[in-house]
């Protein structure tokens, strides 16, 4: 049977944007999911989230939400908002949840499509990826043609060849073997590109073409479950916009 990944991350407990996602993955005839990690943070329903991702069974990686929610680490790098939700997160998660995200690798590989939640040369340390140069570190590591990662929740296409890195806009794409792929997948959850529209990305591997989908989903809804709990006024405004 010809294989066809879904690949979802920094999904940041949006249990909205990724029952569409999930939904329109059905849709597509999905075979199997990878995930890029971020399951937690920054949303309202990371139980929800957590319950789903876990259900599904598939390979996770580590993202620095998950890190941060599942530790003891100090949050006085955080951001505010980022930090009061980590804080908020910690208490609505059971000790069993708390050790499944402890528990997760910073990388993955699956029948050689491997992926990370920031880059391989440093995953433990999230570092961001936001132009050519940058990409070019992970390239130096990344073990597999085709890398699938996060972080940024800004989908992009990075492509190394003999003669260097080029960086090419989100966009269906036909992999042409002897190259390189380092592919964002953008966010489910928390869209930053200026499109509130939930990401991700399917890989259909016969064909060796990746799909990026961006779909609708119910903004407020989101928004209406982050107020109730109480977390920053921020976080609910920024989906709307996408930022």
């Amino acid at each position: 049977m010809a294989k066809i990944f879904a690949i979802l991350g920094d999904i940041h407990s949006n249990i909205d944007a990724l029952n569409v996602v999930l939904d329109d993955c059905r849709a597509q005839g999905v075979t199997d999911f990878l995930c890029t990690g971020d399951v937690v943070g920054y949303n309202a329903a990371p139980r929800e989230c957590l319950s789903i991702i876990r259900e599904l069974g598939c390979p996770v990686v580590k993202g620095n939400h998950d890190d941060y929610v599942s530790s003891e680490r100090d949050l006085s790098d955080f951001h505010p908002n980022a930090a009061a939700v980590v804080t908020w997160t910690r208490e609505q998660l059971s000790d069993g949840e708390l050790q499944w995200l402890r528990d997760l690798p910073f990388t993955e590989k699956k029948m050689g499509i491997s992926i990370v939640h920031a880059t391989w040369d440093t995953p433990e340390t999230f570092g961001y990826v936001f132009d050519h140069l940058q990409a070019e570190a992970n390239f130096i590591n990344q073990p597999t043609p085709l890398c699938f990662n996060g972080h940024t929740h800004c989908p992009i296409i990075y492509e190394k060849q003999m003669n260097g890195v080029f960086r090419i806009d989100a966009q269906d794409l036909t992999l042409p073997i002897g190259r390189k792929y380092f592919v964002n997948v953008g966010s489910v959850g928390q869209p930053r590109d200026g499109d509130p529209r939930a990401s991700y990305v399917i890989y259909r591997q016969m064909e060796r073409k990746i799909v990026f989908r961006r779909l609708e989903y119910d903004v407020e809804a989101a928004q209406a479950r982050i107020r109730a709990a109480g977390l920053p006024e921020r976080l609910a405004q920024r989906l709307e916009v996408g930022q």
